[in-house]
Order: structure tokens, then sequence, then C-alpha cells
């Protein structure tokens, strides 16, 4: 069976949304969003993330999860925040676009309501994509300001970009592809539709001769399999 292109671009937005979210939920647990290193001791580097501090000392890695959320700097309290709430919205989006889109089928489901829902799934994870690029963008930011900080003395170890970062950046891209494929599909679905319509071939009913049993006139719908 052949696909349309609305299916194909329902099961190009779900893949990529899926692959934002599984990205994003990995972003939010590794520790490796900062990174700092020693110039005393090259051996030691230093990594924080949203949930913990770890240090890295001759391949020997030892963290320490943060006791308060109050502790926290504020880039990194709002990025706990919001890549929760990513996570959220991407797996909502993804349950509501999955049931709207045309690989599932459902008893009595009208194709406007599964529109509605291929629609509203892409928002979501649109949202989820504003949600996780949001805060890797803010802790980068922050990062670049203390780094380039004149009043911190040059003999302070600064931090920097960690691998966390990038995935994170990656996972909005995903997440927003993903959802404008699924916005997109819904937007389309109904004009393929109606163009359908309109292309398929009309078939004229076959009727058989006039019965002339009575004195009325009229016809009388001929079988289709019958052959003359």
């Amino acid at each position: 069976m052949a696909w349309s292109f609305r299916e194909k671009a329902q099961l190009g937005g779900l893949l990529l949304s899926l692959l934002g979210w599984v990205c994003s939920c990995v972003t939010t647990i590794l520790p490796q969003w900062k990174t700092l290193n020693l110039e005393l001791n090259e051996m030691e580097t230093w990594i924080m993330g949203l949930w913990e501090v770890c240090v890295n000392q001759e391949e020997v890695v030892v963290c320490k999860a943060f006791e308060s959320f109050l502790s926290l700097p504020q880039d990194l309290q709002v990025s706990r925040i919001l890549m929760v709430a990513s996570h959220g919205l991407g797996l909502l989006g993804l349950l509501l676009s999955g049931f709207g889109s045309e690989c599932f089928q459902l008893y009595r489901n009208r194709w406007v309501f599964k529109r509605w829902l291929c629609l509203l799934g892409g928002t979501l994870e649109a949202s989820a994509s504003a949600t996780t690029l949001f805060p890797v963008s803010w802790v980068a930011y922050a990062t670049i300001q203390d780094f380039w900080d004149d009043s911190i003395p040059e003999i302070v170890p600064r931090w920097e970009f960690g691998d966390a970062l990038y995935l994170g950046w990656a996972a909005g891209i995903f997440l927003a592809l993903g959802g404008l494929f699924l916005i997109f599909s819904a937007c389309l679905g109904k004009e393929e539709e109606s163009s359908l319509r309109m292309a398929g071939p009309t078939v004229p009913p076959f009727y058989a001769p006039a019965d002339r049993s009575s004195d009325s006139f009229y016809l009388t719908p001929r079988p289709r399999n019958l052959f003359i």
C-alpha cells in the first residue's frame, strides 16, 4: 500500500518528535552542562549539571547532588523547571499526535477529530522545543558572560560549555521540526481529501429496459453483474 504525502509527513514528524524528546530527557540527566578545567591540576575536571556537580580526577568520578534547589544559580533553577515542563509537553504531544495519525485507526473516528489531535500535538511539540532551547541558551549565555567578566581575576578558572548544551540544542531542533511536520500534515489533510473526492469518477446507474406489464411506463434498476 502506497503512503500518501500526509502520512509520510506525519510519520516523519512523529519520529523527529520522539528523537527530540529522548535527547531532551538525556540532556536533563547529564551533568555536563558546564565544565571547568584547572590549570594547576590538568588531571582534574569539574562538571556541573542541573542536579549534581562532579569531579573527574584521574578517571575517577565523584558526584554530589545539590542539597537545596534555592542554592542553585538562577539560570539553573529556571532551566530545571523548564526542562521538566518540556518533557511533559513533548510526551503529551507524542500521545495526541499518535492518536491523530493515520496509523492509528479507531471505530467511528472522524477525520476532523484526528486532524485536530494532530494539530494540537504538533503545537505541543513546538512548545516543548521552545522550553528546551530557552534554558539551554540561557545557561550558555550566562557561561559566556562569566567567562568574559573583567571583574573576575584571570587566575580564577572559568566555566565553559559542556556536551549537554550541544545535545540540548539538537533536541530543541528535532522537536521544532517534528512539530512543524505534524502541523503541516494536519493543514494538508483536508485539501487532499477534497481533491480525492472531486477527482473520483461518478458511476452512472444501470437501468433495465422498461417494464410494460401494466399501462404505466417506468425504469427498473438492473443488477451490475447482468451482461447483455
